[in-house]
């Protein structure tokens, strides 16, 4: 038989629950709003990437990001306004004065965020919202309060900014280049740093770790990137993952330089990983390099669109272990390779997927790290760190800088 058209359906279902088979088509509208679900965002773009990706403008303070049936629509105070109607990549921007002005004629004596927000979504019929998870409470409480339901999504809250398009690629690729000049310049004053006995002295002085970190940060901040947290860790310290590194350098010990800096101009992150030797590694070292390569290695050629993530991650740990490579808790410190192989790259440094112990399976589109790493109190710590950029067959390396180990 004929398939019922949806219009009949609705009517059906309509005269259920009013028992008025012909509801004016007036009401139909209103009640087929009123069931609808507005998107809300209110933060500030410079630090959340989700309003950023959502209309492309970037501001330091809080604004409302709402959309609506489709429609993006952004309540700006008068300080941005100008430049978001020219910028944000919206259907309609309102300033804010409107609204509030609309509400003291109504006899509102104080305005809070929560009042705004409720004259848009009464406005537009509006009573369920859609929030992601890092929502303000305060917002929510507000708007719950005044009778909204409100349910929020865990990241990724937009699941198509994990597919980069090709500008977006475009620009973590051009991100990457200037992260590569940076270490660039930081090998270039370690290669030119003289040895005397374990240290290592740069124009008279012992060489550092926050004066490298300098160089590097200094160096991207002229190609109009910001580093923030940049690691330049050396012997022990490199045992930690995260530890940013302080104080001298020493010879024929591994450096570990982590560099994750995003583009002022687009909002782009990048983020590579270098280990190097002035001087000469030991036997040892050079084994868990050699290692270290080899694991990124198997990560590239099991890369593809369709893979699952955790059977990367747990060939790579497989194969340290089978070298001898045990991980685990040893004299009272975490050693081995204790941390997941690679992630997401793109307006944030940590986005989905995760190469790890989950089950994210990887898509074609998507940029991820790949950063295996072996850390050793006995001999210090290996982790080479490249971006790629998953394919239907395989990956692409958007990362060309060299690896070596001795300089």
């Amino acid at each position: 038989m004929p398939a019922l058209s949806s219009d009949f359906l609705y009517s059906l279902n309509l005269g259920k629950r009013y028992n008025n088979a012909f509801i004016s088509q007036r009401a139909r509208q209103k009640l087929m709003t009123s069931d609808r679900e507005a998107t809300l965002i209110i933060a500030a773009s410079e630090r959340d990437a989700n309003l950023f990706y959502a209309t492309r403008f970037l501001a330091p303070d809080p604004f409302i990001f709402a959309e609506v049936h489709g429609r993006k629509i952004l309540v700006m105070n008068e300080l941005e306004l100008d430049r978001a109607r020219d910028q944000a990549q919206v259907n309609e921007v309102i300033p804010t004065s409107k609204i509030a002005a609309k509400l003291k004629a109504r006899g509102a004596r104080s305005i809070a965020t929560a009042d705004i927000v409720d004259f848009l979504f009464k406005e537009r019929r509006i009573s369920k919202i859609l929030v992601p998870a890092n929502f303000p409470i305060e917002y929510a409480d507000g708007l719950r309060n005044k009778g909204y339901q409100i349910r929020f999504k865990s990241d990724p809250f937009y699941e198509k900014r994990m597919i980069k398009t090709k500008e977006e690629v475009e620009a973590i690729s051009e991100t990457q280049r200037e992260t590569e000049r940076a270490v660039a310049e930081a090998c270039r004053i370690l290669k030119k740093a003289k040895i005397r006995g374990r240290y290592l002295i740069h124009e008279g002085r012992k060489l550092t770790s926050e004066f490298i970190k300098q160089i590097i940060n200094v160096t991207l901040m002229e190609s109009g990137c910001i580093a923030a947290y940049t690691i330049v860790a050396c012997g022990k310290q490199c045992v930690d993952p995260h530890n940013q590194g302080s104080g001298p350098l020493l010879a024929n010990e591994s450096i570990i330089m982590d560099v994750f800096p995003h583009s002022t101009k687009t909002g782009y992150f990048a983020d590579m990983t270098r280990t190097v030797v002035r001087g000469k590694a030991s036997d040892r070292l050079k084994k868990i390099y050699r290692a270290v390569l080899r694991g990124q290695d198997i990560a590239f050629k099991r890369i593809r669109d369709g893979a699952d993530s955790a059977k990367i991650h747990e060939a790579i740990f497989q194969y340290f272990e089978g070298l001898g490579f045990k991980t685990g808790e040893m004299g009272g410190r975490m050693q081995g390779f204790f941390h997941g192989t690679g992630h997401g790259v793109g307006l944030d440094i940590h986005e989905p997927p995760r190469i790890s112990r989950g089950r994210d399976v990887l898509r074609a589109g998507e940029v991820v790290t790949v950063e295996p790493g072996l850390y050793y109190l006995d001999a210090g710590g290996v982790r080479i760190e490249d971006m790629v950029l998953v394919t239907k067959t395989g990956c692409t390396n958007l990362t060309k800088f060299p690896k070596v180990l001795e300089i």
